[in-house]
């Protein structure tokens, strides 16, 4: 009795059967039944109506009918292998749930289990229906929650068979494959490194990545691949199936969070994140959308995802990811900077997000010598900063001195170029919009000549600064930033030349007292100078 399939359960069924005795037969004992009469050799040629042909008949009259018997009874098989597979068993339930699941919505009539959230959308379109409507409505995905309870390799086998029945679309697919690592994939790290159950994790995962679908990625979320990625990561995985989720995460990079992309270092890295393989992605996803951009312009092709809105997308995503890991204080200078310039110019049109980077790093990083804060400051480019970064860099005193020089010309220029545009507003019956955009145009190359050919030592400047600080605690009336040297030496920065200035100066003077300019030479009645007002925001 010890090789009989199904036991001692198997043989009394078998065996009542032979008596003339009534046996009940269900979805648990069925396949055991079976297997036991096909030992005992209960055909036809035996006896007409044996028991093989009753258990046949059941089979395919009530099992392969229902939806949830057929996978209780899929789950029974593997107690009995390799009977029930040879009997053909096994395929016959993979093959009647792949049918099942393959089947309009609308035409199924048996219950299943249906736990999960409603997407917004899904929630939208139920507000305006009926209580009944909601009730009978099915949803695609309504089978991948049943299926979860399957072992991993029956589970890859029913997935198998629903792909290739070719009517479920890859959003469906992801579904499925997401409830099971839900289901099966424990929450907590210690977890996925336990020995214990380190190979049946580690099967899981390159399981659930081989059955993910073909479709450009389109159909999983960039969130769940990152999350794929990780666990892959700490359970050891092939080279081969993280590959194949760096190459899909990098078509859907423009919708990650910073939170997805928080990849655990591992040792011997040094770091909390890992940042090299951030910027593998990055440098993936940039070479993805330069090789689609060149296929759509040749080919035509309409359904690529990549596109200009989507690189702005990640530009500004790197940008806040800079961010998050510039509070790491073992985040060498080398891998901020490569992460920085691995996006292009044009996918960052503002540099706001870059200077809180960039700000964040100096303030966590103390250590910075002059030339290294230079070479940081050097990833910015100040004519891209908003007015309050602007207005926040030239109080800031962990910038360089020349780079909030810099903010503080081209913040004149924008005032400037303001002012003039006002002024040739009001007189628009003597001159046309083209004219007023050139008079600009003018002044602003002309400030931007007086700025190059001016060269400013920051040696020197820095210990007329401290100068400065040092007379103005013996100042009655007010704080000044700089000596008077310097003060004479901006003024002529920022002046128009000689035939301009006593035109202009009532202009200059409105100007220079504008909250959005942050003058250093301004007068006293301005109060406080703006670099002693310099202050910080995380």
């Amino acid at each position: 009795m010890v090789d009989f399939p199904g036991g001692p359960k198997a043989f009394e069924i078998c065996a009542k059967f032979c008596y003339g005795m009534t046996v009940t037969l269900n979805a648990y004992n069925v396949v055991a039944a079976c297997c036991a009469a096909e030992y005992l050799e209960m055909t036809e040629d035996v006896d007409r109506g044996n028991l093989i042909f009753k258990i046949e008949v059941f089979l395919n009259s009530s099992i392969f009918r229902s939806w949830k018997d057929s996978i209780i009874v899929l789950q029974t098989t593997k107690s009995v292998l390799p009977w029930s597979e040879n009997l053909k068993i096994v395929g016959r339930c993979i093959d009647s749930i792949a049918s099942k699941t393959s089947l309009d919505p609308a035409k199924i009539t048996w219950s299943y289990t249906y736990n999960r959230k409603l997407s917004v959308s899904d929630k939208t379109a139920g507000d305006g229906m009926k209580f009944r409507e909601k009730i009978v409505s099915v949803p695609k995905d309504w089978w991948v929650e049943d299926i979860c309870e399957l072992d991993i390799d029956l589970y890859k086998r029913v997935m198998t068979a629903v792909k290739s029945k070719g009517r479920m679309d890859g959003v469906a697919i992801c579904e499925a494959l997401k409830t099971y690592a839900v289901r099966w994939l424990p929450d907590s790290v210690d977890s996925l490194d336990s020995d214990v159950h380190s190979w049946r994790n580690k099967l899981l995962v390159e399981t659930i990545v081989c059955l993910l679908p073909s479709d450009r990625g389109v159909g999983c979320s960039c969130s769940f691949l990152l999350k794929l990625l990780k666990v892959a990561i700490l359970v050891g995985v092939d080279n081969s199936a993280k590959e194949d989720l760096l190459k899909r995460i990098s078509l859907k990079l423009y919708e990650a969070s910073v939170k997805d992309l928080l990849i655990p270092a591992r040792p011997p890295q040094t770091t909390l994140y890992d940042i090299e393989m951030v910027l593998s992605i990055v440098k993936r996803y940039m070479m993805l959308s330069h090789d689609l951009d060149v296929a759509k312009n040749e080919m035509g092709c309409t359904d690529l995802v990549l596109g200009h809105g989507s690189l702005l997308s990640v530009g500004k995503l790197i940008d806040e990811y800079l961010e998050e890991i510039a509070r790491d204080p073992n985040l060498s200078l080398a891998s901020f900077i490569d992460l920085s310039q691995s996006v292009p110019e044009f996918a960052r049109p503002v540099h706001d997000g870059l200077y809180k980077a960039i700000d964040t790093y100096l303030k966590e990083h103390l250590s910075l010598t002059k030339v290294e804060r230079k070479k940081l400051c050097s990833l910015m480019d100040v004519k891209k900063l908003t007015m309050d970064a602007s207005m926040h860099a030239a109080q800031n005193e962990r910038l360089p001195l020349r780079v909030v020089v810099q903010v503080l010309f081209f913040e004149q220029v924008r005032s400037v170029a303001g002012v003039q545009k006002l002024r040739d507003t009001s007189h628009s019956t003597t001159n046309t919009d083209e004219e007023s955009e050139k008079t600009a145009a003018e002044d602003c190359n002309s400030l931007e000549k007086q700025m190059s050919r001016i060269k400013i030592k920051e040696d020197a400047f820095q210990e007329k600064c401290e100068l400065a600080k040092q007379s103005s605690k013996n100042s009655k009336s007010g704080i000044q930033l700089l000596p008077s040297r310097s003060r004479r030496m901006f003024d002529k920065l920022w002046g128009f030349g000689k035939g301009h200035a006593d035109n202009r100066s009532s202009e200059t003077s409105a100007s220079s007292q504008s909250p959005t300019s942050m003058v250093p030479g301004d007068t006293k009645s301005s109060g406080s100078s703006s670099r002693n007002r310099r202050h910080s925001i995380s």
